[in-house]
């Protein structure tokens, strides 16, 4: 049994939670109620903890070097390299916004860059953004 305090419009609430597997009864502590819940033919599994997407997803080709795809639909608003310049894995290279927020796309890899995009374009999520060689 669990417990868990929560608020709802100001005022604390004290929770009792049972997890169950198989099905079983379950008693509410706060109205003294019995609950059936109804039998599961297998447990479910326990789900993976999300993970946060990565800022600029890579995919790599021997010819095209390391791309660089939209983590997200937004609009460019600065390129912070030149194009052909050598950029630092890590490095920097484009801020997309999206919903009024700025976010830094880096770069995967060590290389030479060349941009697929220019500053005022619309992208939308997958859309090649720049390539690293």
């Amino acid at each position: 049994m669990r417990r868990f305090n929560i608020t709802v419009d100001g005022k604390a609430y004290q929770v009792d939670v049972e997890e169950i597997f198989g099905g079983a009864a379950v008693s509410v502590p706060a109205t003294g109620q019995t609950v059936s819940v109804p039998a599961q033919a297998t447990p479910a599994p326990p789900q993976a903890p999300v993970q946060a997407a990565p800022i600029a997803q890579a995919s790599a080709s021997a010819a095209d070097g390391v791309k660089i795809n939209a983590p997200l639909p937004g609009m460019i608003i600065a390129l912070k390299a030149q194009n052909g310049a050598a950029v630092k894995k890590g490095q920097t290279v484009l801020v997309i916004e999206a919903m009024k927020m700025e976010n830094d796309v880096a770069s995967p890899a060590d290389g030479v860059i060349t941009f697929a995009v220019a500053a005022g374009q619309n992208v939308a999520q997958g859309q090649l953004l720049a390539s690293v060689k």
